[in-house]
């Protein structure tokens, strides 16, 4: 019998066409144990699960602190780690398809800023007193460590959720704060002030530090939005390597904010 379906026609296993070897139907047994099969997993098809994205951030993470004991023990490669992680960072963000070997290599420069920075902050004096930041890098590490953990408590919860006017008023703060960044780098450049931090300084400076680490707080919640949302739409596993990239970028940016705060509490 010639099949209906035109789809179905033109394929020889429904043709019926004389001559033609005819695809053998299943079994009763053959059909009931493909019933009885379990479902494939998200690994088995190919898509992101949370494993892949722990599994992916802790590898990012891991050459990160490893960058961060070389910079720690050379500081002179702080500025290789904050001009390559700058550059990188920017490659790694406009790519469509996520990069392994650029997104590590964007983790190690990171530690080798990350490590220089604080092996200068850490038991250096910045204070009229000459108080010494003795001990300011663990407090930074405990200081993110808390934020990443309210930060995710609050998304798991429900209490903060991601909507189009979350995300528009997030963007926009992040624009105000660039812009200050840049005129207060400008500021440090040209000698403006005398203060290290720029105009980062007193209660304005630990004002704004306040407002950083909450702009970074909300980020991390952007990350988990990704994060859930990527795993429940099935999206193919190698974007786990753009979810450990938003975060390092995110938890690093939150270090450093973290130690620049103490360091203007502690130094004045």
């Amino acid at each position: 019998m010639q099949s209906s379906n035109p789809v179905f026609g033109r394929s020889a296993a429904f043709s019926g066409r004389p001559g033609v070897q005819q695809v053998p139907a299943p079994s009763a047994e053959k059909l009931e144990q493909m019933y009885s099969a379990p479902s494939a997993t998200p690994s088995q098809t190919g898509r992101m699960t949370y494993d892949d994205v722990v599994m992916r951030t802790g590898a990012t993470l891991g050459v990160l602190l490893i960058g961060a004991v070389i910079g720690w023990m050379n500081t002179g490669l702080f500025y290789v780690g904050l001009i390559g992680g700058l550059v990188l960072g920017l490659v790694n963000a406009f790519k469509k398809e996520p990069s392994p070997p650029l997104i590590l290599a964007y983790a190690a420069l990171q530690g080798l800023f990350v490590g220089g920075i604080s092996s200068i902050l850490e038991g250096s004096t910045i204070s009229a007193g000459g108080t010494p930041l003795n001990g300011i890098v663990a407090q930074a590490i405990v200081g993110t460590l808390g934020v990443f953990a309210v930060s995710l408590f609050l998304y798991r919860s429900g209490r903060i959720r991601v909507t189009p006017k979350f995300q528009r008023g997030l963007l926009m703060a992040m624009g105000g704060y660039m812009v200050f960044v840049v005129f207060n780098l400008m500021a440090q450049i040209f000698n403006w002030t005398d203060s290290p931090f720029g105009f980062r300084s007193g209660w304005l400076g630990i004002a704004i530090g306040l407002f950083a680490v909450g702009l970074a707080a909300f980020m991390l919640i952007l990350d988990f939005d990704f994060i859930e949302k990527g795993v429940k739409e099935g999206i193919p596993a190698r974007f786990a390597w753009t979810a450990a990239f938003g975060l390092t970028v995110t938890l690093v940016w939150l270090y450093i904010e973290m130690l620049r705060l103490l360091a203007i509490l502690r130094g004045e």
